[in-house]
């Protein structure tokens, strides 16, 4: 399926995404503050990235405008955060609202790295 870097501060929150994620086939890396997310985009290689929007040192807001600056900048970003008020106009894809059912993360994980067909491309 996909690789995807999941950005946390909160060991027990990253846990769980990574094994949510990982039972639906997705590799998963994982970065505990944005500092070492940003190292870890910068030399690897994946489909999506979900970091979390508060954060020390480099916050989510951060990540995504390293991102989005990046010759990869099309990557989608998914934003997780209590205070979901402070992500917009940030430049995420979506964002979840803390805490969210691991259901609704599966949805949006598979809607933001779908390729729409050939035919809707050119439409």
């Amino acid at each position: 399926m996909c690789t995807i870097l999941v950005i946390d501060d909160e060991k027990c929150i990253l846990r769980v995404i990574q094994e949510a994620l990982t039972r639906f086939g997705h590799k998963v890396e994982i970065a505990y503050d944005g500092i070492e997310g940003i190292k870890k985009f910068d030399d690897g290689s994946y489909d999506m990235v979900i970091t979390d929007m508060r954060m020390p040192r480099l916050d989510g807001r951060g990540v995504v405008q390293h991102i989005r600056k990046s010759h990869r900048n099309s990557i989608p970003v998914l934003g997780i955060s209590g205070t979901p008020w402070h992500t917009q106009d940030s430049g995420f894809d979506a964002v979840l609202s803390k805490p969210f059912p691991l259901k609704k993360l599966v949805e949006s994980v598979k809607k933001l790295t779908t390729i729409p067909p050939k035919n809707e491309l050119s439409a």
